[in-house]
């Protein structure tokens, strides 16, 4: 008998349902993972115009308790989470000491000493890590609760009536970045309105045993209001035209929260040292006098899909590198985000193209999002 762990990806709670669905799966950061269940386009369409679910019980829950809680996730993280309510939420990052980012992160206040952090799958052990040896000497308790949750997400137009129909919770209270304890289909939830697709969308953290029970109620609830279940594809398509970075591609190790135009998120006022404050410092002080590459939007004038990785070129010469790239169901062309030399990075910018494959093709720079849903 081997004692090597197993290699095996990890199954959600909806493993089985997803298989009796017909889903592709794949191995996504250590888990099976539904890919799409039949056309990524009509998923994609479906939650622009009506909704979309989603299981996302790959993130990873990490809690935090305890009289110095919010102390450690000060020190911990980039953001002032002294200044979340409860009930509120945070889009936030945790840094390395040299200012490169190990994730981006979701806090959530459920109570007074009672935060939730919620890091990207891939990323979900070394966010665990990072915060337990951060919070010593702190009172307050890091708790791995990735097995206690599973995440279902409700997205697009439609997503608000049909979660109506199955809660008497307040939703029309609920704000974006917020989050309330209640029942769901007769499963006790925290309901959270964030969200990854540029629309709006509730995900709905439960107890893996319940998982099963609330999906087939959403379904059900949905299906007049032409809710289809849907996959990581059709989700990291949303987001591309949403202008959400993925961590791996818009945001590594090797980028600070300022190189990826997302230094809004490091809170310099806040009292008390924070892990990579210094290295931060200088970084901010860098991007106001001398920006280093922008992230910027690239539309193909063509036909040809760029991916991560391929050059971006102005007049022959590299000026900047794609960090994901997709064809865009909604603008009917190719689309993709890319770190390009500030020279190249101006809105309507000509004469910048995408070397794929050895042509230069050309490409239109424009604004972040690509898409916005009408409010």
């Amino acid at each position: 008998m081997s004692n090597a762990p197993s290699t095996a990806p990890r199954q959600t709670a909806l493993d089985a349902l997803h298989r009796s669905l017909g889903a592709t799966m794949t191995d996504f950061a250590g888990w099976d993972m539904p890919l799409r269940y039949g056309s990524e386009r009509d998923e994609h369409q479906a939650v622009r115009t009506r909704a979309g679910l989603f299981d996302l019980s790959h993130m990873g829950e990490i809690t935090v308790t305890g009289p110095q809680a919010v102390n450690v996730l000060n020190f911990a993280l980039v953001g002032n989470i002294g200044t979340v309510g409860v009930g509120r939420a945070r889009y936030t990052m945790i840094c390395q000491e040299d200012g490169g980012i190990l994730d981006d992160l979701i806090v959530y206040r459920l109570a007074d000493t009672e935060y939730m952090v919620v890091a990207n799958a891939g990323n979900a052990q070394t966010v665990l890590d990072a915060i337990t040896e951060r919070a010593a000497g702190f009172d307050a308790e890091v708790r791995d609760d990735r097995d206690a949750y599973a995440l279902l997400a409700v997205q697009g137009p439609e997503s608000p009536g049909i979660l109506k129909s199955l809660t008497d919770a307040d939703l029309d209270g609920l704000k974006y970045y917020a989050g309330l304890p209640g029942t769901v289909a007769g499963v006790p939830a925290l309901i959270a309105r964030t969200g990854y697709t540029g629309e709006d969308g509730f995900e709905l953290f439960v107890a893996p045993a319940d998982a099963e029970k609330l999906w087939r109620a959403l379904t059900d609830a949905g299906q007049d209001a032409g809710l289809v279940p849907c996959g990581l594809s059709c989700r990291d398509t949303l987001r591309l035209e949403a202008g959400m970075p993925l961590y791996g591609h818009e945001l590594t190790t090797s980028l600070t929260p300022f190189d990826a135009g997302l230094g809004r998120v490091v809170k310099f006022e806040k009292d008390g040292d924070f892990v990579g404050r210094e290295a931060l410092s200088a970084a901010a002080e860098r991007a106001a006098t001398d920006p280093p590459r922008k992230l910027v939007g690239l539309i193909a004038e063509g036909r040809r899909v760029p991916r991560a990785g391929f050059p971006v070129v102005a007049a022959g010469e590299a000026v900047g590198q794609v960090t994901s790239g997709a064809p865009s169901p909604t603008l009917g062309r190719p689309i993709a985000m890319a770190y390009v030399d500030a020279a190249h990075a101006a809105p309507g910018t000509t004469g910048v193209g995408v070397d794929i494959r050895g042509t230069h093709e050309p490409y239109e720079v424009v604004a972040l999002p690509f898409y916005q849903r009408r409010k």
